[in-house]
């Protein structure tokens, strides 16, 4: 959410970046927040004056009684009567208005960074960089839930009568190879200075309206019946949410954090072969990286965050690449956002194993986190990555790391984590 000042002094430029993301629809939005704040202030007004009036008054009962004036004393006492009611008939507008306003705020984007390339969608998203060469071998690459299911490690089948579509049991040397990644995942950002910690795994509406934009909430969450909780999606936004309604110490800053959750997604409109397998899924893990920062800080701390998983990445044997998100493809809050992708030498192309996200202070405003400075009290800027997200992320190293006859090598980096084993065999 954009400051309601930004509109106030430079209207043009929200209308500029609308324009930007494709979104002109919401144009006139942009002129109904106008006029509703318009009328907002004119009634707050009215009623500090009435408050202002009202305390003066009340300032002459006690001089009027003293000099015996009870029926002048009486009078004012009627007038202030009459100011409460009518302050309290405006102090309900105002929390209308207030509230009219802040339902509009909230789907106006944020203002995009002057880098972002423009474009309507994902297929306008632009290549960064790559890292290691992708690879094809001389022998075709099964598909990875065949593979899976040939070592002993996958059961579709099975979780399709427990649970349904989009859901599987990962058994044996794959279920600990899954295990292997994560949790190195948090070790090597441990290893970068990064705190770590297990959130809560449900939050509550006030924090998802806080993280992400209603569209995304209602594609994305599951809610639990009869309860203010819902799912999380990814552990970034229970740990945004841990700081909402505080104040930091700004000498404290920046807060560096990597959090494991299970995640859980709807995945609505998944199609295909690949979204059949593991690609897509209701139920999978992760390994976030959250920085809460000065927001002077926040880009030089985005640059290091898709690096990070970069280096995971390459460690463990995956060529990647990193794809920088166009304006259209920017979910709402967002300021600045890359893909990291993983080379996949099955389809000969890469596909999506992670997001870094850049927010400015649009989390921060709809959440009220705050840092003291010298200067005062200000709104923090926060971002986001992944580290690794798996079952997708196992799905890049299988692909990566097969043999011909079907065998698996695990990455020198995993070894210690698997009990020394260097490869996985068909048993």
């Amino acid at each position: 959410m954009i400051d309601i000042n930004l509109i106030r002094e430079d209207k043009e430029k929200v209308i500029e970046n609308l324009k930007k993301k494709f979104q002109e629809h919401k144009i006139p939005i942009v002129d109904e927040v106008l006029e509703l704040d318009k009328k907002y202030r004119e009634i707050k007004l009215e009623g500090d004056t009435l408050r202002g009036l009202k305390n003066t008054k009340s300032a002459e009962i006690g001089a009027l009684m003293r000099d015996g004036k009870k029926e002048e004393a009486e009078q004012v006492k009627t007038d202030i009567n009459n100011y409460n009611d009518k302050i309290t008939d405006l102090g309900v507008l105002e929390e209308e208005l207030q509230s009219q306003i802040k339902e509009k705020m909230m789907i106006i984007p944020n203002i995009i960074d002057d880098s972002v390339p423009i474009g309507k969608d994902d297929t306008e998203n632009v290549e960064m960089e790559r890292f290691g060469e992708p690879f094809v071998p001389d022998f075709e690459i099964p598909y990875h839930a065949d593979a899976c299911e040939a070592l002993g490690g996958l059961d579709k089948e099975s979780a399709g009568r427990t649970s349904g579509n989009g859901f599987y049991y990962l058994m044996g040397d794959i279920a600990r190879l899954h295990s292997a990644m994560l949790t190195y995942a948090k070790d090597f950002m441990i290893d970068k200075g990064f705190t770590y910690c297990i959130p809560p795994f449900m939050i509550r509406s006030d924090v998802v309206t806080g993280v992400m934009s209603f569209a995304e909430m209602n594609a994305m969450m599951y809610k639990i019946e009869g309860e203010d909780l819902y799912l999380i999606g990814t552990s970034e936004h229970s740990m945004i949410g841990k700081f909402k309604d505080q104040i930091l110490k700004e000498e404290e800053l920046p807060l560096t954090l990597t959090s494991y959750s299970p995640c859980f997604r709807k995945e609505v409109g998944a199609h295909g072969l690949e979204e059949r397998g593991l690609y897509r899924v209701h139920q999978f893990e992760k390994q976030e990286m959250v920085v809460i920062c000065k927001p002077e800080d926040a880009m030089e701390w985005y640059d290091k965050m898709w690096n990070y998983t970069v280096e995971f990445f390459r460690n463990i044997d995956v060529p990647v690449r990193t794809l920088e998100c166009c304006s259209g493809d920017l979910a709402d809050l967002k300021v600045k956002s890359c893909d990291v992708e993983a080379w996949s030498p099955r389809q000969q192309k890469y596909f999506e194993v992670g997001s870094c996200s850049t927010l400015g202070d649009a989390q921060a405003r709809r959440l009220g986190i705050r840092a003291k400075g010298e200067k005062g009290n200000y709104l923090v800027a926060t971002l986001n990555n992944t580290v690794l997200a798996s079952p997708r992320g196992l799905i890049a190293l299988i692909e990566n790391n097969i043999n011909k006859d079907g065998s698996i090598n695990v990455p020198k980096a995993l070894q210690p984590y698997m009990g020394g084993k260097t490869i996985i065999n068909k048993k």
